[in-house]
């Protein structure tokens, strides 16, 4: 009576054995700073990007592989990030991901370019999430190279776009940190708003060492005395809290239009004095009409008592995932050329890794820091009371950028 169900069960064991051994653990190595002034950015973004793989494993976004987000932490230093790209290759990482800063971003480019020229059959993908100075997916264009966040000049075009017809801005002062992001900033704004708004004054342009000035109080001086009403700056983490900080206690009544308010210690460093007077521009809000991605926001905040703020984790993770379903791969070469093209459903809406350049294509948002409302304004940030209220979405074609990507192509 026993022995046929036995024997049937050992049967479909061995039978269901050889696909199951088929299920590997993609890991990615997560190259950026856990430790120094960047260290509250970069772990938040850690974890915000082991939630997501979290959910594509249980969700089965690859199939039956797993994947999986280990931190290494680069102290923000190029030099420190090609150590540990080494390290990561020699551990047998295929994939690796970094996002602070553009000059890491950069020296990552080169060397898994030059890694991959010298070691056929074993190739690294760089998924970049936040390196987004324009020549990365430009004259520096790399087959292993995909951003996954819209590159400075696609945000300065959407920024520029918005403040274009409000004509209570007059005179404009822009400050950043000095290194290749920086001084992306500082040139599309000049070069944007001279297209859009002519009449409106360049008061000042500031480019300061990123990560080292501890004291912002006189470039805020700088700023106030010129009479701008505006400040447009590109600067994030700690240097963005301290510039903020810095302003309020000035009492510098200019408004500020930035890339990254919503990143760590900004939204506590702006508190109510940035109210309707910091604006962000970037590719997610939770604060939208649909609310898409509420229940990550919550389970975050529920275990980390922190905001999951980066919507390129979700759109990464998922494409990559989607791409090794679709390759029946989890080869970086095979997975790769799957990339390419592919459309997938992100926290913002429908994007695509557009083919020529490896630039994610996607709609991009407006938001003001603004009270809580429990309407249109639900969550806040850092438990303020306030977050950000959608003031206009970008749709992804008007964002958009010309490239002169030349890419090579393993095989072509």
């Amino acid at each position: 009576m026993h022995i046929r169900p036995l024997a049937a069960a050992v049967s479909l064991a061995l039978f269901a054995a050889p696909f199951a051994a088929r299920a590997e653990t993609v890991k990615i190595a997560f190259i950026d700073p856990l430790s120094g002034p960047f260290a509250p950015v970069g772990q938040n973004q850690l974890r915000s990007f082991q939630t997501i793989a979290d959910l594509a494993t249980q969700q089965k976004w690859a199939g039956e592989h797993k994947i999986e987000v280990v931190g290494f932490d680069n102290k923000a230093s190029p030099q420190e990030s090609l150590t540990q790209l080494k390290a990561v290759i020699d551990q047998g990482y295929r994939y690796i991901t970094q996002g602070n800063g553009s000059g890491v971003g950069l020296a990552l480019l080169d060397a898994v370019n030059k890694h991959n020229e010298r070691n056929p059959g074993k190739e690294v993908v760089f998924l970049n999430y936040a390196a987004i100075d324009p020549d990365m997916t430009n004259s520096k264009c790399s087959f292993w190279h995909f951003r996954f966040d819209a590159n400075s000049d696609m945000k300065m075009e959407a920024l520029t776009s918005y403040m274009a017809p409000n004509q209570d801005i007059k005179s404009v002062y822009i400050i950043g940190q000095n290194y290749a992001f920086g001084q992306a900033v500082s040139r599309a704004a000049k070069e944007y708003l001279k297209r859009k708004r002519p009449d409106i004054k360049i008061a000042g342009d500031d480019l300061h060492p990123i990560a080292q000035v501890k004291d912002f109080s006189p470039y805020i001086a700088k700023i106030k005395a010129s009479g701008a009403d505006t400040v447009i700056t590109g600067n994030w983490g700690a240097d963005l809290a301290l510039l903020i900080r810095a302003a309020k206690d000035a009492d510098l009544k200019a408004n500020f239009y930035t890339y990254y308010a919503v990143t760590t210690g900004v939204p506590t460093a702006m508190g109510a004095s940035g109210v309707d007077r910091v604006k962000v521009v970037g590719n997610w809000l939770i604060n939208t009409d649909a609310f898409k991605g509420k229940e990550i926001v919550e389970g975050y905040k529920k275990k980390y008592n922190d905001d999951y703020y980066t919507a390129q984790t979700h759109s990464s993770i998922g494409m990559l995932a989607q791409a090794i379903k679709a390759s029946k791969s989890t080869d970086p070469v095979k997975v790769a050329f799957a990339m390419e093209g592919a459309k997938f459903t992100s926290l913002n809406g429908e994007v695509t890794m557009q083919k020529v350049d490896h630039q994610l294509q996607q709609a991009l948002y407006i938001g003001t820091w603004s009270k809580v409302n429990g309407k249109d304004v639900k969550y806040d940030q850092e438990n303020t009371g306030y977050g950000w209220k959608m003031e206009k979405k970008i749709d992804a074609y008007m964002a958009g950028q010309p490239t002169s990507c030349q890419m090579k192509r393993p095989g072509v």
